[in-house]
């Protein structure tokens, strides 16, 4: 699935650009993408556009901290969320961008989280929402835990 959806983001500028579902379908199993993977990308991406339609609340700032739940804790890994506390203290994800993030990838279901995968994630939900990750974000989503060797998305 993260090959799909990172395959989505070099491929498609914006969300905009992608084609409708069955069109992206299509594409993705002519590209060489097996129907199982591309089922699951769609329906992650389809959870990640409900999510953030919900999210569209009035614009609200926060100070206060988060409590990640047992399950969530259990789920994430302490250094997944690490990366999200870091991105969120550096002022680069805004609360309701964080709860986003938290949601899709709760909805992997691999526990814990590499971090490999959630920087996916946190690419894909920026790319939702047409943003683009400022040089330090796109710096820390693209660098190798390994050698900090930049590293090729696809």
């Amino acid at each position: 699935m993260f090959d799909i959806l990172v395959y989505l983001y070099e491929t498609y500028y914006r969300p905009e650009a992608c084609p409708d579902t069955a069109a992206l379908v299509k594409k993705l199993s002519a590209v060489g993408f097996p129907e199982d993977e591309i089922s699951e990308a769609i329906d992650w991406l389809t959870g990640l556009a409900t999510t953030s339609d919900q999210a569209q609340l009035p614009v609200q700032t926060s100070s206060g901290f988060r409590i990640y739940a047992q399950s969530e804790m259990r789920v994430l890994g302490p250094q997944a969320i690490g990366f999200i506390q870091f991105l969120e203290s550096a002022g680069l994800l805004s609360f309701h961008q964080r709860e986003i993030v938290i949601e899709r990838a709760l909805a992997v279901n691999e526990s814990p989280l590499p971090l490999e995968k959630l920087r996916i994630i946190v690419l894909m939900m920026l790319w939702s929402q047409g943003a683009e990750p400022d040089m330090l974000m796109f710096d820390e989503l693209l660098l190798s835990d390994d050698d900090n060797e930049p590293r090729l998305l696809h």
